[in-house]
């Protein structure tokens, strides 16, 4: 196709992901988990309390893959479920105290693939690189939002 090089932006990034998860799954298994446990870990970190349907959503998987994937993080007392108390039939997620190592390990790895990732670019080049990543990135939520509204 014309106009389409090994440098084209779409194919940079995307070629970028799947280096960045393929690390990501080789570090993960190093530890005994999985990438998609680990992003489960991160994302309760961030927003404790959610629901497995709402993991689902944000993780982008199907709610039975995500009740799976927290019966095993439960099951190794990382993750707890608490009745919602406005809704007895929600079940919200949250880490317990046994999740910090694996929190921790999960910032050391983040701190090393960012350091792997930018290693000779300058700082202001990372942080203008990181906010175009953001614009491109609530470009697509907001053209989602308003696909939503029109349908």
């Amino acid at each position: 196709m014309p106009g389409i090089s090994e440098t084209d932006l779409l194919l940079v990034i995307h070629d970028l992901a799947r280096l960045m998860r393929t690390r990501a799954d080789q570090r993960a298994r190093a530890h005994g988990m999985t990438r998609a446990q680990w992003i489960i870990l991160l994302r309760l970190h961030m927003r404790p309390g959610m629901s497995q349907n709402e993991l689902a959503s944000l993780v982008e998987v199907e709610p039975i893959t995500i009740a799976r994937l927290i019966d095993r993080l439960e099951a190794r007392g990382l993750v707890e479920r608490r009745l919602d108390p406005a809704d007895r039939r929600v079940r919200r997620l949250h880490l317990t105290p046994a999740a910090g190592p694996n929190l921790a390990l999960l910032q050391a790895y983040s701190q090393d693939l960012k350091e792997c990732l930018t290693a000779g670019i300058e700082p202001e080049q990372v942080g203008r690189l990181t906010s175009a990543l953001l614009t491109m990135k609530d470009n697509l939520l907001t053209e989602k939002r308003e696909g939503a509204k029109a349908s």
